[in-house]
């Protein structure tokens, strides 16, 4: 018989077993039907054969005209077929060998890249970057919908699923580089769910570039100055912007700025343009001090060369007001770059306070007002910390070369930047000139390398275009 408690005593509540008596708490399986599962896979395998000829269509074809050949003229007509296709092939490759490679050997490697290389290491890649939750479910993974390749990098366009963002792959370069065994990663956003993954699958820039060569008549909104990491020119704008060059000793900003004054003679020989030289160090810009219209080298010449500036900026203002809006360049009102060498060896470390104020004004009052009217700034420096140099917004274009710490990318190039794959910081040294660059609105950073002017290309530069370019050469 059950005991009952007494009246007015507290009954303590029955307690739960613990772990430690043995009691394991498991949650419970749910078996999916087998029906259900052999549906699914009738499902998958029926869908793939309805995109295969969408997604592969010359492999479709082929394999449709053998088994065709096969089938009503026997091994003889499959052979005779082949030897066909082989001699088409030939005569293709020879004849047209640019359209024969673009046609057949990039796409013969994107199918051999798609199976062999991403669709193989796609979950596990995607898994370690966190980018995926887990090996198990396929369902959460983003779906590879294309490969497309080129001569140089492979193009992955891939859908994203619920919940992920283009973001949460920008903040993964560094990881899908390592992951997919290219030399970088760069994200091409195509719509909320829809992204590009740029994946290089050798470095184009790895060998130096000579000097280019000199145009007749050059364009002051792109001047070739390098090429770009996918092989076309890298053109360098002037006319309407500014630019900041940053880069530790030997990073390549002389490469920069001599290949920019090197894409400007023709219009520094015919006096449309105008170069305003400042040289701290005596050492980069002296060589060629023939090409320039003006040249300083002294802090206190360098102030008044920067106010000089100022003045006929605001005179030319002065004159556009009401009457025009933008500037065409003219032997009359030329473009003038002013040529900053170390900017801040004005703005932070020389002595005499009264100069680094009024340098920095200048510098100022220039890169906020000078565009309209056909002045530009393009200044070079080393440290791009803001107590060494607090202009950095004023410049639109920016130029990452090799760089010391990581924070200092987006320092330069703008928050996020390194996300996007520029790691200026951990460009070799052995390859100066190598630089990132991000244009006035384009968040995405874009790999470069500036070609490198010699002395004897200063040298030659100077002999032929110096006594035109500066037939009035003054020293401020």
């Amino acid at each position: 018989m059950m005991r009952q408690p007494k009246i007015g005593s507290a009954q303590s509540p029955p307690t739960l077993p613990t772990p430690a008596q043995g009691v394991r708490w498991t949650t419970p399986i749910v078996e999916t039907p087998g029906i259900v599962v052999l549906t699914s896979w009738i499902w998958r395998l029926l869908r793939f054969l309805a995109t295969l000829p969408f997604r592969f269509p010359i492999m479709v074809a082929v394999l449709v005209a053998s088994f065709g050949a096969w089938w009503w003229l026997g091994w003889p007509g499959l052979a005779g077929l082949w030897g066909a296709a082989a001699v088409v092939s030939l005569v293709w490759w020879r004849t047209w060998p640019d359209s024969y490679r673009t046609c057949v050997t990039l796409r013969l490697l994107a199918w051999w890249r798609h199976l062999a290389v991403y669709r193989r290491h796609w979950q596990p890649v995607l898994v370690i970057a966190g980018l995926a939750e887990s090996y198990q479910e396929r369902r959460y993974l983003p779906r590879i919908r294309r490969v497309r390749c080129n001569s140089w990098a492979d193009y992955v366009r891939v859908s994203l699923v619920a919940g992920t963002s283009p973001a949460d792959f920008e903040h993964r370069v560094a990881e899908l580089a390592h992951g997919f065994a290219a030399p970088s990663c760069r994200v091409v956003v195509n719509g909320p769910r829809d992204i590009t993954l740029e994946f290089p699958r050798h470095d184009t820039l790895a060998e130096p570039l000579d000097a280019l060569p000199v145009l007749d008549s050059p364009d002051l909104d792109a001047l070739p100055v390098g090429q770009r990491e996918d092989g076309s020119p890298w053109l360098l704008r002037l006319h309407g912007t500014h630019v900041l060059v940053v880069g530790v000793t030997g990073a390549g900003k002389g490469s920069v700025i001599w290949s920019t004054v090197r894409a400007m003679l023709p219009a520094l020989a015919d006096g449309t343009a105008q170069v305003w030289a400042i040289d701290p160090k005596r050492m980069e810009l002296a060589y060629g001090r023939d090409l320039f219209a003006r040249y300083a080298d002294t802090g206190e010449s360098a102030v008044a060369l920067l106010e000089r500036a100022v003045a006929s900026m605001q005179e030319r203002a002065e004159r556009y007001a009401g009457k025009q809006r933008s500037h065409i360049p003219t032997t009359d009102d030329p473009f003038v770059v002013v040529l900053l060498d170390e900017v801040a060896f004005l703005t932070a470390y020389y002595p005499d306070r009264d100069i680094r104020r009024r340098a920095e004004n200048a510098i100022a009052t220039l890169t906020s007002q000078g565009r309209s009217v056909g002045f530009a700034v393009l200044a070079a420096l080393q440290d791009p910390r803001k107590e060494v140099m607090n202009l950095r917004n004023l410049f639109p274009d920016k130029v990452a070369l090799r760089l010391d710490e990581a924070s200092q990318v987006d320092m330069v190039l703008g928050e996020g930047a390194r996300e996007r794959g520029a790691e200026a910081h951990l460009i070799d040294p052995a390859l100066p000139g190598v630089a990132y660059v991000r244009l006035e609105g384009s968040p995405s950073p874009v790999r470069v390398r500036a070609a490198y002017v010699s002395d004897e290309n200063i040298t030659a530069m100077t002999d032929v275009y110096g006594a035109a370019s500066s037939s009035d050469p003054e020293v401020a």
